[in-house]
């Protein structure tokens, strides 16, 4: 408990004892009136304070008026006891009210601890520690075993593992070496490293999660705005209504103070307290709950989106692949394989083309680049070059008919790299992007939770894209598509009324992120544009969080339209209760504090995990 709610319990079980306390003594008139004003001043001082200068301010119809109007009206009528358990049920529901928030806040806040406190800098030979703000782009910092990596960078000595688990939340290390990038936020667990920065920090992925996160409960949901709303205008409402029922009654029938009596209970139970405070709760629970699993989700109305999302569409590269290619295949033609891949691999050593670095990874040997001489790139169709003395030629078909070489096209799937000696033809090797191992796992569960549709967009070929969606079991899919022809496939899908989320890495799917009902962002370690393009941004590029993430928004919903129905239902039948005289005001009380608590505690479940 914090220091405010501790001193509050207190005064709840102080202001309890002097109430017990009042009822034994056997006192009548102005005496009785004071013993039970002590306890009422002890719990409720600081709410007819706060009623007060609400009042001057021009604000005066909230909780804190009714409950003002209520018991000051109750102990007109010399109900006493009443009037101090009223105001002693309302703080104790305002406790629960504060703890529960104190620890959603706490779920989300957890992912502040990822904020690095220190730095220490190379400078002129020297390590200089120093915040994190005050490193440059492009500095040196040295990483011990056990401290945060305060800058995203790559490591230019020393090897570690990288627990990256407040990001991600996945537990498991991650191994890193030279050349390897590393990311702000995660925690250097083994070895020491020496890491060249590549952003300063406020451009940092750990500087732009905290934003992320901090703004996150500012954008509300259709729902939070309709209570907003709602509340506004029902409050004066009621005091209207109780007003009338004071009155109109009493001047037809008499009996002045049982009407008012039957006034105050309604006002009591007319306080909206359980719709104002447990809507937002159950919204800011259900996003700290998504963040614990590595999910950030930047507002209640994206949550709110997510929930009714019947329809999956998702790139192909970095999504459901991992973007990284691979030698799949290799097909000769008067040569060894191993032949082949040797002359290949140093003939795009020179090359940073994703393709050639695939090649140069499968081969796995030293690549001698002496042996390479006069490498040439031939746009669009691949490169030229001379290894011990001989002219290769590396490329697609259109390179092959330029040299002159007689070949067959493959009939394997993939990206074939066709490689000629002069005009002899050499073989081909075929160029595959790899599945990720959770996609066909991911596009099951989509199914298993209600996903009526999923579809794959893609820009490359035919071929390609049809036989990795066969493989995941991706229901529809469109290859050969331009930005503008993506944003083209979903805004077709939404005129026929599906509710669409589209996944894709950030940067190159900007357009259609933006149009989309929901864009989540893939493989956001380290994509600046992922994470400001997105409405939802998942820490690892597991396709598999997005079921986990529509879990969570539907169980958010369902809790929030269960404190709805229930606060209205119960309120509606106590406010008809007390209006005829049925229900005193231990009746409020329960109607107002004990609806407030159960939809409190009702809300808190959104923190709760949910079944993978």
């Amino acid at each position: 408990m914090s220091r405010r709610q501790k001193k509050t319990l207190a005064r709840i079980i102080c202001a309890a004892a002097l109430l017990i306390a009042a009822n034994f003594m056997p006192l009548d008139g102005i005496f009785k009136l004071m013993v039970f004003a002590f306890p009422y001043l002890v719990i409720g001082y600081d709410v007819l304070w706060s009623a007060l200068r609400n009042i001057l301010r021009g604000q005066i119809f909230d909780e804190k008026f009714l409950m003002t109007i209520a018991t000051l009206g109750a102990f007109a009528i010399g109900e006493y006891t009443e009037a101090c358990a009223v105001m002693l049920f309302y703080q104790v529901g305002e406790l629960f009210q504060s703890i529960a928030v104190g620890k959603s806040r706490r779920s989300i806040a957890s992912l502040m601890e990822i904020r690095p406190d220190f730095a220490t800098v190379l400078r002129e030979g020297e390590e200089v520690v120093v915040s994190p703000e005050e490193v440059a782009l492009g500095e040196t910092i040295i990483v011990r075993p056990g401290e945060k990596i305060p800058l995203d960078g790559e490591i230019i000595s020393g090897a570690t593992s990288v627990n990256t688990a407040a990001l991600t939340g996945e537990s498991i290390p991650l191994d890193k070496s030279v050349g390897d990038k590393v990311i702000s936020g995660s925690i250097n667990l083994s070895g020491v490293i020496t890491v060249k920065t590549q952003s300063v920090f406020e451009e940092s992925t750990v500087s732009k999660i905290l934003e992320l996160v901090e703004n996150s409960t500012e954008k509300k949901a259709r729902v939070e705005n309709f209570i907003t709303r709602f509340a506004r205008y029902y409050t004066p409402c009621v005091v209207i209504g109780a007003v009338l029922l004071a009155v109109v009654p009493s001047l037809i029938f008499g009996e002045w103070q049982k009407w008012i009596e039957r006034a105050l209970i309604f006002l009591v139970v007319s306080c909206p307290c359980a719709l104002v405070v447990s809507v937002p709760l159950s919204f800011f629970g259900g996003i700290g709950g998504a963040s614990r699993e590595g999910v950030l989700i930047k507002g209640a109305n994206y949550l709110e989106a997510l929930a009714s999302v019947d329809t999956v569409v998702m790139d192909k590269t970095g999504t459901v692949t991992k973007g990284s290619f691979s030698v799949s295949a290799v097909e000769t033609n008067g040569v060894m394989k191993e032949e082949l891949l040797k002359i290949a691999a140093h003939a795009e050593s020179f090359s940073h083309h994703p393709v050639g670095e695939s090649i140069v990874a499968s081969f796995g040997e030293e690549i001698d680049k002496s042996r390479v001489s006069d490498v040439k790139e031939i746009a669009g169709k691949g490169i030229e070059a001379c290894v011990d003395g001989k002219t290769y030629y590396l490329g697609n078909a259109a390179l092959m008919k330029d040299a002159g070489a007689s070949f067959e096209e493959t009939k394997r799937i993939g990206t074939a790299v066709y490689v000629s000696c002069g005009a002899q033809f050499l073989g081909s090797i075929i160029i595959n992007d790899e599945i990720k191992e959770d996609s066909r796992t991911a596009i099951k569960e989509m199914k298993n939770v209600g996903i009526k549709k999923t579809v794959m967009l893609t820009g490359d070929s035919n071929d390609v894209a049809i036989s990795v969606a066969k493989d995941v079991e991706i229901d529809e899919v469109r290859a050969k598509l331009l930005p503008q022809d993506k944003v083209a496939q979903v805004e077709k899908l939404i005129e026929k009324g599906a509710k669409v989320a589209f996944v894709g890495d950030g940067i190159n799917d900007a357009p259609v992120l933006a149009r989309a009902d929901v864009s989540i962002a893939m493989g956001a370690l380290g994509s600046d544009a992922a994470i400001e393009s997105a409405d939802i941004v998942l820490m690892d590029d597991k396709l598999s969080k997005i079921p986990l993430a529509v879990k969570i928004a539907r169980k958010t919903m369902c809790i929030v339209q269960q404190n709805i129905v229930f606060a209205i239902a119960v309120k509606g039948a106590i406010l008809i209760l007390s209006a005829f005289g049925i229900g005193n005001m231990w009746t409020a009380v329960f109607g107002d504090v004990g609806v407030m608590v159960i939809a409190i505690l009702n809300a808190m479940r959104a923190m709760m995990k949910v079944k993978k």
